[in-house]
C-alpha cells in the first residue's frame, strides 16, 4: 500500500514507523526539512519537505496514486486542507486527519466529514483517545491494562495474579462451574515472558499476568474474583487543563456518580477556559509540581 503521511512530528513519526516496519511505501511530508531529514536517516521511508496541503507538493510525494493519506501536521486546519485536495486533485481513495479543537470534534457537527463537505473518512485525535484510556484505567485502577469493545458493553482487563488470588491452581474450567453466572473468560496468560492462549485445564500461578474478556456489568465482580479490592473513586486531581485534562474532567462530570475533581493547570489563559467549560470541577491556576 503507498501511503503518504503529512507531518513528522511524533504522531507523523510514529504512523510513519509502524507503516513502514509493515513494508507499505510510505511518503512523509513536513515543512520543516530536518523532520522529514530525520525521518529519511532513520526510518524506511521518502521525505518531501513542503506544505502538505499544497497540491504540487502532493504531486512530488506521489499523490496520483497514493492509496492512503493521513494528515497529521499541528494545524487542524491545514489537515482539513490536505484531505479535500486529496479528494478534490487526486481522488485518494482513503483520508484521515489529525484534529484537536475540540470544536471539530463535537459529534453534533459530524455531517461536516462527509464526501460532498469536507472529504474524511476518519478524524483521529491523539488527546481524546489518552482521556479515554484514562477513564477507562480509573474504571478499573487495579488493572495493568484495560481496553473496551462493542461500544463499551465489554471490557478487557489485564490483572496481575498475586498470593491472593483465591482461584490460583485452578483449572479455568472449573471456573465455570464455581462462578456459573459470571460473563467473563481468561484469554491470554503471560507467565515468564511468554504469552499465550490458555486451555480449559491450565491452572494459573502467582505472578501470571492474565487478559480476562468480561462484560462491562461485570468488571467488579471478576477483579474480586481474581483478588482485585474494587474502590470507588470518589476524588480525582487532574495535573493539567488542557484538551486531555479538559476532556477527562467533562466526562467525570457526566458521569451519574458523583466525583469531586479538581484540575491544577499553570497557564492563567488554559485554567480560566477549562474553568468556563465545567460545573461542578475546582480548577486552580498553579503548577502541578
Amino acid at each position: 500500500m503507498k501511503v503518504i503521511i503529512c507531518g513528522a512530528g511524533q504522531v507523523g513519526w510514529q504512523i510513519a514507523r509502524q507503516l513502514s516496519s509493515e513494508r507499505n511505501d510510505v511518503t512523509v511530508v513536513d515543512v520543516n526539512p530536518d523532520l522529514v531529514r530525520r525521518a529519511t536517516d532513520t526510518l524506511d521511508v521518502q521525505g518531501v519537505a513542503g506544505f502538505a496541503s499544497y497540491p504540487d507538493v502532493l504531486e512530488r510525494a506521489g499523490a496520483r496514486d497514493a492509496d492512503l493519506i493521513i494528515a497529521a501536521t499541528h494545524s487542524d486546519e491545514v489537515n482539513m486542507v490536505t484531505c479535500q485536495v486529496a479528494h478534490s486533485v487526486f481522488s485518494i481513495p482513503r483520508k484521515i486527519a489529525r484534529l484537536r479543537a475540540q470544536s471539530y470534534l463535537n459529534a453534533i457537527y459530524s455531517d461536516l466529514y462527509r464526501r460532498e463537505h469536507l472529504p474524511i473518512d476518519v478524524v483521529i485525535s491523539p488527546e481524546r483517545e489518552v482521556a479515554e484510556a484514562a477513564l477507562q484505567r480509573l474504571a478499573a485502577p487495579s488493572t495493568f491494562d484495560t481496553e473496551s469493545f462493542m461500544l463499551g458493553r465489554a471490557q478487557l482487563l489485564g490483572i496481575a495474579l498475586d498470593d491472593d488470588c483465591p482461584v490460583l491452581n485452578t483449572p479455568l474450567r472449573q471456573l465455570n462451574d464455581l462462578f456459573s453466572t459470571l460473563r467473563a473468560i481468561v484469554v491470554g496468560v503471560r507467565r515468564e515472558g511468554r504469552l499465550f492462549s490458555p486451555d480449559p485445564g491450565d491452572q494459573l500461578f502467582v505472578g501470571d499476568q492474565i487478559y480476562v474478556f468480561t462484560h462491562s456489568e461485570d468488571v467488579n465482580r471478576t477483579l474480586e474474583i481474581f483478588g482485585k479490592k474494587t474502590k470507588k473513586q470518589e476524588r480525582i486531581v487532574i495535573i493539567g487543563g488542557g484538551n486531555v485534562g479538559l476532556g477527562v474532567a467533562l466526562a467525570l462530570e457526566a458521569r451519574s456518580d458523583r466525583v469531586r475533581a479538581k484540575i491544577i493547570e499553570k497557564s492563567r489563559p488554559v485554567a480560566e477556559r477549562a474553568a468556563d467549560s465545567l460545573e461542578r470541577t475546582i480548577v486552580l491556576h498553579g503548577d502541578g509540581m
